[in-house]
């Protein structure tokens, strides 16, 4: 090898690798959360990849996506929350609960985030102009949705007169969801009641279920609660007439549910995240609310608990699991 030649694989060797980390460090370095376990995310993890991948972003070559699941768990939700700022990712999407957990972190770090109410939680201004770090979509447009839970249990139901509902103490949107489902109640039957069924962490969901079967309430309704929803299958096992407003909780054998679509709203998600790497500013972002609503009815549970669905809820349900 001579001088020159010599020279220049001297300089590459100094050189080529910090400009190869250099390239590397370009490649955009997502936080993807979830407060249940792997695999409790199923219909909105499809999505967001779907989302993604339209728009021109392949995993592992223009994009890193660096998944963290809390498995139900408050303190290891704190845990990975403070591991993802310190990481100082380009942004940090989150699903539900972990919004909170993370934006009392960071002011800096952009936030992408899917949950009851941006605004209601005090992390934007308002879904105009949300103003600081956080924006997203809001996956349910008012607790009014969950009015519509109990009217659907009540048309298959028309008899019943006792409904519990199960939701996490810490979730404070539940709180509007129980108090709005008790004012309906009071219109839609004579001596209809909601009685509340509130577990603090997935450690108390065993008993609180057995306490749910002991009581022997004509139906069920189940908050949409990312939590609950890592346990829906659990839940579905306490075989009563069920309703929530995530399919996932009907995937897993509960008997229907209405809500915004969970592969569609984090599908459209992806297209914050999208604009957030191209230079936009997450404070100038409005927050959407979900435009698609669908029923979904698990005819194979109904037929299991021998209901008969109404005819009229079967023709303008989304989809039918049978």
């Amino acid at each position: 090898m001579n001088r020159r030649n010599f020279a220049v694989a001297l300089a590459s060797a100094f050189f080529g690798v910090p400009r190869l980390a250099e390239a590397q460090s370009q490649v955009p370095h997502i936080v993807y959360f979830w407060f249940g376990t792997a695999g409790s995310d199923d219909e909105t993890l499809k999505g967001f990849r779907a989302g993604l991948r339209e728009l021109g972003y392949d995993e592992g070559r223009n994009i890193i996506v660096d998944y963290r699941y809390a498995d139900g768990s408050e303190a290891r939700l704190a845990e990975l929350a403070v591991a993802a700022v310190t990481a100082q990712p380009d942004l940090i999407a989150t699903f539900g609960y972990p919004l909170l957990a993370v934006a009392k972190l960071t002011r800096t770090i952009p936030i992408v985030s899917l949950t009851s109410d941006q605004v209601a939680l005090g992390l934007a201004a308002s879904l105009a102009r949300p103003g600081g770090n956080v924006t997203g979509m809001k996956v349910q447009v008012g607790p009014e949705l969950a009015g519509k839970w109990l009217e659907l249990l009540i048309e298959i139901l028309p008899h019943a007169r006792h409904i519990a509902m199960l939701r996490r103490v810490s979730n404070q949107f539940s709180i509007a969801v129980l108090s709005h489902m008790r004012a309906v109640a009071d219109h839609l039957a004579n001596g209809l009641t909601v009685d509340e069924y509130a577990i603090r962490d997935a450690t108390e969901l065993p008993s609180t279920l057995e306490a749910i079967r002991q009581a022997k309430p004509d139906g069920l309704v189940v908050d949409n609660d990312v939590l609950l929803v890592s346990k829906a299958a659990e839940i579905a096992a306490v075989r009563l007439p069920a309703i929530s407003g995530s399919r996932d909780f009907t995937d897993a054998g509960l008997l229907a549910s209405y809500g915004a679509s969970i592969f569609d709203i984090p599908r459209h998600l992806a297209s914050y995240v999208d604009r957030i790497l191209k230079g936009a500013k997450p404070s100038d972002l409005p927050i959407e609310q979900p435009t698609k609503f669908e029923l979904v009815i698990n005819l194979k549970t109904a037929k299991t608990l021998g209901l008969t669905i109404p005819e009229a809820m079967l023709d303008r349900a989304d989809e039918v699991i049978e």
